[in-house]
């Protein structure tokens, strides 16, 4: 299982101490999250803390973009050397020229579905990409409550992409704690997106090990 800690729930008062723990533990990448107010109902952060945070992480930046027009950033994704530019499809008008366009700039490209947004939504696209992240609260806060389709969504994400022969890795991301994470593993899940349950635990470090070995 790979295991990618989300920075929307660490502290911001001791942000390099937290990113520390990342990096001495045994998660695979970083998610950020960005948003701007306006796709989704909250403002998290922008590239000047990103940039920061790529100066001091060791793991893969997991970015994840919760913005109107992202494919309008991809340069700055890359400048910060992100691995992953992750793009919603509801804000995405031309999405296969948006992750054409990501690829070109030596990321890898993943695309997000909202909770409402079907998977068959990705049939034209899933050979295209490097991931798919099926939010499983619906985008915007931390520490929501896990919505439980998401298994079934899982697992017909699953079947599609073993039908079309994609290469692309299943990301969830959401409510993923010690309940959830073993259903969504059984059902497919490849990456485990976790803010609150990793860094409200007493021994973060733990936690990330006991998903890892989902």
């Amino acid at each position: 299982m790979i295991v990618s800690p989300s920075l929307l729930a660490a502290n911001f008062c001791n942000l390099q101490r937290d990113i520390e723990m990342i990096n001495t533990s045994d998660a695979d990448w970083l998610h950020l999250d960005v948003m701007d107010g306006v796709f989704v109902p909250n403002i998290s952060f922008g590239f000047p803390v990103l940039e920061q945070v790529a100066k001091i992480c060791t793991k893969p930046l997991d970015v994840h973009l919760m913005i109107v027009q992202p494919e309008r950033y991809i340069n700055e994704v890359a400048a910060i050397g992100a691995m992953m530019m992750n793009v919603h499809y509801e804000a995405c008008t031309h999405l296969n020229r948006t992750i054409h366009e990501i690829h070109e700039k030596g990321m890898k490209a993943a695309v997000t579905l909202n909770p409402s947004t079907p998977i068959v939504m990705l049939e034209d696209v899933i050979r295209d990409v490097d991931m798919v992240l099926l939010m499983s609260v619906n985008p915007g806060f931390g520490g929501q409550k896990f919505i439980e389709n998401t298994i079934t969504k899982t697992k017909a994400l699953r079947e599609m992409i073993d039908r079309t022969g994609s290469n692309a890795l299943i990301e969830v991301d959401g409510g993923v704690q010690g309940e959830t994470a073993p259903r969504l593993a059984a059902a497919g899940v490849d990456v485990m997106v976790s803010g609150s349950y990793i860094f409200k635990s007493a021994d973060p470090h733990a936690t990330i090990k006991s998903l890892k070995a989902l």
